[in-house]
This record gives C-alpha cells, structure tokens and sequence, in this order.
C-alpha cells in the first residue's frame, strides 16, 4: 500500500509539512511585485480566483494574508496525493474543495468537476477560491478551461500569482514541484484581471496562460531561481 493512502500517515506528514511551511515562510525574505492588485482584492472582501502554476503550491499559502483577506479555500484533486496536500494546506487555514479545474467533461467523470464547479461557485459568492490551472497531473502550465469557465460564470475576477524561492527543494514530480527552504529569497508577483465580457473561452484561456506564466517567471528573475 501506497504510504499516502494510509489516513494516519497522511495526518503525520501533513503537519510536518504544514510546520515546516511555516518557519520557512517565517524566515524567507520576501519581495513583492503587484501587491496593489491583492491589496485591492483583500479590501473588496468579495469573491476572487487565485490563480497559480501547481509547481508553487508549496509556496502558496503565504500569497494570502490571512488577517486581512477575505476566507479562502483551496481547490484540490480527489486523488490520494490530493488528500495529503488537502490535509497540509488546510492547517494552514486553507480547507479544500475537492475536485478539479481540468477539462470539465473528464473532471464529470473522474474528478468530481461537476461537485468542484458547485461548490466553487458557492465559495466565490463570499470569498476566494484558490485553483491550479495545470492541476493536478499535468500538463505544467497548460491551462485548462474549467478555471477560465468558473470566472465567466461566477464574474470574479482572476488574481494571477507567480511565487518563486531560491533556494528551494525541486521535487522529482510531473511539475517539478518546490518546496521552500529557510532563510531563502522569496518572491510575489501578483496579476489581476475580470473575464473579459463575450470573450471566447479558448481565447481567454490561451491569453491567462501567458499572464499567468509571466507572473511566475517575474518572480523566478526576482529570486534568481533557474527555469525549468
């Protein structure tokens, strides 16, 4: 049996990771680009996406100032691994809806995406959503529309978050996930826009593909951190 679908084990790992987030995120110096925009976000206190790659899911909780932002939850895979960072995240202050943003025909069928669109949108009536466009196997930073449909239907916009540290753990995964280190320099850029009214959604997803890759490579020239 797979460690990560043990309950107990997942529990175990789930804190320590989630510990270890927090004295990383505690003693990264930190530098932002954009801020303004979360700012803005945090001050209406309505609903918004936030969007990034699932590489920084690892540095994703400390985009979110929890003592000044509306509540937020993560959006995360029904699969095992999901289960495990589900568990992370939330005793950060992030719970989960599960499912996932891929494809919305396949997420129907294997994901739960009918039950995640749902409930996603419910959350964006009062707060924010936080999703991985590329999530959860892949292709890295390939869009798909699940996340470009949810902002379309909801009218929330979209708050593109590039999160880099250097120097970090790159993960031997799909994504080639990090998972940051102490003492390290981090970086936040932030992005925002609103669906654009009539657009096409295959437009509108290749455009937030850019902008969303251009947020995390600003932050990546920020750090020094090598693209991959």
């Amino acid at each position: 049996m797979r460690p990560l679908r043990n309950p107990v084990i997942q529990s175990l790992l789930a804190s320590l990771l989630a510990a270890w987030m927090r004295f990383c995120f505690a003693t990264i110096r930190w530098s932002y680009e954009g801020r303004e925009h979360a700012e803005a976000v945090w001050a209406a206190k309505g609903g918004v996406i936030c969007a990034f790659w699932h590489s920084r899911i690892g540095l994703s909780p400390a985009c979110w100032d929890l003592t000044r932002a509306q509540p937020a939850k993560a959006l995360i895979s029904l699969s095992a691994d999901g289960e495990f960072i589900a568990k992370a995240v939330a005793r950060q202050g992030f719970p989960a809806v599960r499912g996932s943003s891929a494809n919305k025909d396949k997420a129907d069928a294997a994901k739960g995406g009918s039950r995640a669109l749902r409930d996603g949108l419910k959350q964006l009536k009062i707060g924010a959503l936080a999703i991985t466009p590329d999530g959860p196997r892949g292709p890295a930073r390939v869009m798909a529309e699940g996340m470009p449909l949810m902002a379309r239907m909801s009218g929330a916009p979209v708050l593109f978050i590039g999160m880099s540290c250097n120097p970090a753990i790159r993960l031997n995964s799909w994504d080639r996930a990090l998972l940051p280190l102490p003492f390290a320099r981090g970086a936040i850029v932030y992005d925002l826009e609103p669906y654009p009214e009539g657009a096409d959604l295959a437009e509108v997803t290749g455009a937030w593909t850019e902008r969303l890759t251009a947020v995390e490579a600003r932050a990546d020239v920020l750090t020094g951190l090598e693209r991959i």
